[in-house]
């Protein structure tokens, strides 16, 4: 197994890296706009307009996680031999994977909608990098979510790009008998 994929099964079995991942994220943002002074884009911008944003992008990832919860639901109709083999021995992880995207959707439009409230001339509350967190944890939630849905259509192509496996041969119990070389 190549460290690539050894690193993808990590990612892939524990939902709870995301959250690592996005506040690393925002952390080297944070730190770098405290460091340097720069890169803090949603300070440039006025108050009125970053609270519109937030209610946009809050829109938005309703709307992707609207979207998923469909793919979710075609992909897991499926019925070929891969699909059902998968679900049979990764039950708990699909179901973690596909629980957490969808948990994500509602703590990210929160993040937005927090922001969107909290915002003012000032900033005071900072809560631009709400939605900065809000942003990179949907971000790494999207990456998710496009990993999952391409592994589930891949298995699906698979399963109906293969031709079907032949039946078995019946058992015909004088097989040995007409096989013997004298």
């Amino acid at each position: 197994m190549s460290v690539r994929e050894s690193v993808v099964d990590r990612w892939s079995e524990a939902v709870w890296w995301d959250y690592v991942i996005a506040f690393l994220l925002l952390s080297a943002h944070v730190a770098v706009v405290r460091s340097w002074g720069r890169g803090d884009w949603l300070s440039w911008i006025e108050s009125e307009q970053r609270v519109s944003l937030y209610g946009t992008a809050a829109g938005v990832v309703s709307a992707i996680g609207g979207l998923s919860s469909i793919a979710i639901s075609i992909y897991l109709s499926s019925n070929g031999e891969r699909i059902q083999a998968v679900r049979r021995h990764y039950q708990n992880e699909l179901r973690r994977n596909w629980k957490a995207l969808l948990v994500a959707t509602a703590l990210i439009c929160m993040g937005c909608l927090a922001a969107q409230g909290l915002d003012d001339k000032a900033d005071s509350h900072s809560a631009r990098f709400v939605f900065e967190a809000s942003m990179a944890f949907a971000f790494v939630r999207f990456l998710r979510m496009l990993w999952l849905l391409d592994r589930m259509m891949g298995l699906n192509d698979l399963d109906q790009s293969a031709p079907p496996p032949r039946p078995a041969p019946r058992y015909d119990p004088g097989w040995r008998q007409r096989n013997r070389t004298p």
